[in-house]
């Protein structure tokens, strides 16, 4: 398939912003069993969830350059009972609703108890606006993930570990936005989220290399033969049929060679797990500046190749026929 950067941008910003507001829910509720230390609601709720929103905006707007006619992308939701981008479209602005009420709450102070723990914790409000915005951060994850997943032709995409790397990797790249917040904002949370991004990452490896190594054994069930009804063992395709490229030709072939794409394979591989993970290491240990800003621009530039590899990896069917000129 050929890489949108558009959408390449889109889940990109908008998995870093989830996972961001992943990470201050966990830091309010380890507060409230005073496994971390509290926080003020301004300074670092408050901003926090700014800067979640400000990810999710810009990726929301990445997503208008997608569309051929943008005033018209509100029918999307019209779907909502059978398509996976409807859902998205519906969870999408619902999860900004909920980040936005939460960072509004601690910023204004309105915390009126909703429950009192055994231990003598209290839950207020701005818990539970956090907690439903998390629950449509997992929505959304999947929502995402599973416009990609549910396409039974498309094999490369067809699986679990794709809803699972894209949980992975937006977690990841949240926890390290979040360390990197919280090195300026709240310095004692800088090391517990430097960690979780570190077991986040070990697990997007796995699950990344997972998917990797199950796509590198796919055998192709259409042949040019089988697609023909030809049994000769030796087809050659000698005309496209036409002069000029078309949509077939422009949108589902990247035009990029085997070689190209093992270097950007091995390139994201690279930027998005083990440099990242060598600073996140060297900021836990030292108290030196700038390796969790480094850590997290060079895990986005990436992902942004991973995401790239994501979509160039995706074989259409009708490549056996267009791909001869893409």
């Amino acid at each position: 398939m050929r890489p949108e950067f558009s959408v390449i941008f889109l889940t990109t910003l908008i998995g870093a912003g989830q996972g961001l507001l992943l990470a201050l829910v966990a830091t309010q509720i380890g507060a409230l069993f005073d496994l971390l230390p509290a926080q003020d609601g301004r300074s670092f709720y408050a901003t926090g969830s700014l800067v979640a929103l400000v990810a999710t905006g810009l990726g929301l707007v990445a997503s208008f350059f997608h569309l051929g006619r943008p005033e018209r992308g509100w029918r999307a939701i019209a779907r909502w009972r059978t398509s996976w981008l409807s859902r998205e479209v519906i969870v999408l602005p619902a999860f900004m609703a909920a980040v936005f009420a939460y960072g509004l709450a601690h910023w204004a102070g309105w915390r009126p108890a909703v429950a009192t723990l055994p231990g003598g914790g209290v839950v207020d409000a701005t818990l539970v606006i956090g907690v439903a915005a998390s629950v449509l951060a997992f929505a959304l994850y999947v929502c995402t993930a599973m416009i990609y997943a549910c396409l039974p032709f498309l094999r490369e995409w067809h699986s679990p570990l794709t809803v699972l790397n894209f949980v992975l990797l937006g977690s990841a790249s949240g926890f390290t936005l979040a360390a990197t917040f919280a090195g300026v904002a709240a310095p004692p949370l800088a090391r517990p989220f430097g960690t979780w991004a570190l077991v986040l990452l070990g697990l997007a490896l796995v699950s990344r290399g997972a998917s990797l190594v199950r796509n590198a054994r796919l055998k192709a069930r259409s042949t040019i033969q089988t697609a023909i009804g030809i049994k000769h063992p030796r087809i050659v395709q000698i005309s496209p049929g036409f002069e000029s490229g078309s949509f077939n030709t422009r949108e589902f072939f990247h035009g990029r060679t085997r070689a190209a794409l093992r270097s950007v394979k091995w390139g994201f591989l690279v930027a998005v797990f083990v440099i990242p993970a060598l600073l996140l290491a060297a900021a836990l240990w030292t108290s030196l500046p700038g390796l969790l800003p480094a850590a997290f621009a060079m895990q986005y530039a990436g992902l942004l190749a991973e995401r790239w590899f994501f979509f160039a990896e995706a074989n259409h069917p009708q490549n056996l026929y267009y791909q001869a000129i893409g």
